[in-house]
């Protein structure tokens, strides 16, 4: 029984030793994918804050030209 146990715990540990560096080369292998990812996302974050940038500048302009408008018919 004794035998049995300590062949089931050598077992363990040595597909435990060949996991963990598959799991560690697997993680380097994963890094510039998420830095790539990240990236990506940091320049659609910057567009959509371009996006909004124009369009509230556009607003405004309409906003203005809406009033000058109104204020040019109120004098006429």
């Amino acid at each position: 029984m004794a035998d049995k146990t300590s062949s089931a715990n050598l077992f363990a540990r040595d597909q435990q030793g060949r996991v963990i560096p598959a799991i560690a080369i697997g993680m380097h292998a994963l890094k510039p994918i998420m830095r790539v990812q990240v990236s990506m996302l940091r320049m659609w974050a910057d567009g959509i804050e371009r996006f909004a940038g124009n369009y509230e500048k556009g607003v405004e302009e309409t906003a203005t030209t809406v009033e000058q408008r109104s204020d040019k018919e109120r004098a006429a």
